[in-house]
Parts: C-alpha cells; structure tokens; sequence
C-alpha cells in the first residue's frame, strides 16, 4: 500500500525506530500439512534463536494448505545479518530446511510496517484471527487515512473483536493495508459482525471508509501450538 504514498505514512513512530515485520505465506502440498506442522513445531526454536517470532498460524478459511506467519526486524539491516546467519546455520539447514522445502508448493513475503496510530496489541486466552486486507485507491492516508482509521476504531468500540495490528505494506502488493483481529471462536466473531454492522455507527464509518476502496479480502487463521499470539 505504500509507494507513492508511503511519504506520508513515515510520518509516525515508526520512522524513528525502523521496526517493521515481515510476513510470510507457505503454501503446503496437499497431504502434506501434518508432517509440515510436526517438522516446525520440532524444530522452530532453532529459527527464534535469530530473530523473534509474532504468530504462527494455518488458515483455516480464504485458503487451502497454508500457513502464516509474522516476524519482527528492527531494521532491514538486522534482518540481512538474520537471514546470513541461517544460512550458515547448519543445524537449522539439515533438521529443518533440507526437509521442509519439499514440502511446499510456494512461498510469498511482504514487508509491513504498523500504521502510526497503531501498537501491536497481544491475545489473552486463546481463539482464532481474522486477516483482513484492503487494497487501498491511490492517494494514500492523506486522502483515506482518517476514514479508515475511524472504521477500525468503529468496529473496535463494540466489543466483540480485539485489535492486534494494522499493517501497510512496503515491499509486495502496494496500497494495501492489513487488519489482523483477534476473536474468541468463528461462532464469536460471526456474531459480532452481524450485530455490529446494525450500528449505525458502524455503518456510517464503513460507508465513508469504502469510497476509497477497491477491493478487500479475509482469511480466518487457528494459531498453531508454537506460535505466540494464541
């Protein structure tokens, strides 16, 4: 979502602190997924002793055969030390790498950094995410920002979801944002969707948000057994 636009989003905190995150989807072959997540869940530590991990997840519903996962770099020069030392990293190489990339059928990154307005938020009890990307007309925030602030903000106030993080993104698909909500079940989180937008608060924040919108897209996320938003 950045690009043209992203001038007027390095306007916030993270411009002082570079902080960004990096965020990765594996697509697994089909019958594959179980023998995936028991090779990760052996041998993950290995990889978190470089650089921390945010959460882990498969996608229970948006896609088929994947998982998600979110690491953190405080600069793109840490995360160039990171990726140099993994690969000389033969523990990491032999137990796990040399085994899971015959697993896989693809692999996509992005780099997002956190919205201004926005700090990474945790999950008490454990429950399912809800990612939710927009792809943004350009202009950037200076034009939409503040109406896609207040629809966060709307959805926010009634309860029923708990905010993680907004992400826009540097590198990969540009004018995107990234909504990554926390709820206590899909049964919750349904629920509370249906009854918020009768709100007409809701309603309204969301109509003026989507006029600079073009498309958007979900995917419903379990978190796996290793990952630390839960």
């Amino acid at each position: 979502m950045v690009g043209e636009v992203s001038s007027s989003f390095a306007t916030g905190p993270r411009q002082h602190d570079g902080t960004f995150y990096e965020f990765r989807t594996y697509t697994v072959k089909p019958k594959k997924m179980k023998e995936f997540l028991e090779l990760t869940s052996k041998n993950i530590h290995l990889r978190t002793a470089h650089s921390p991990m945010i959460g882990y997840w498969t996608l229970e519903f948006g896609g088929l055969n994947k998982v998600f996962h979110i690491w953190k770099y405080e600069s793109f020069a840490q995360r160039t030390a990171v990726r140099t030392a993994l690969t000389k990293d033969q523990e990491w190489q032999e137990k796990y790498m040399s085994q899971m990339l015959p697993l896989l059928d693809k692999q996509e990154n992005e780099i997002a950094y956190l919205v201004p307005w926005c700090e990474l938020g945790s999950s008490e009890k454990d429950g399912v995410y809800e990612l939710v990307t927009f792809h943004m007309k350009p202009g950037g925030p200076a034009v939409w920002g503040q109406s896609f602030k207040n629809a966060v903000a709307s959805h926010m106030k009634t309860g029923y979801t708990k905010l993680i993080g907004v992400f826009h993104t540097e590198y990969g698909l540009l004018n995107r944002v990234h909504v990554l909500w926390w709820n206590e079940s899909p049964d919750s989180r349904a629920s509370g969707r249906h009854y918020v937008h009768e709100d007409p608060r809701v309603v309204a924040a969301v109509r003026e948000s989507v006029r600079f919108l073009e498309s958007q897209q979900n995917c419903l996320l379990v978190p796996t057994a290793f990952s630390p938003l839960k």
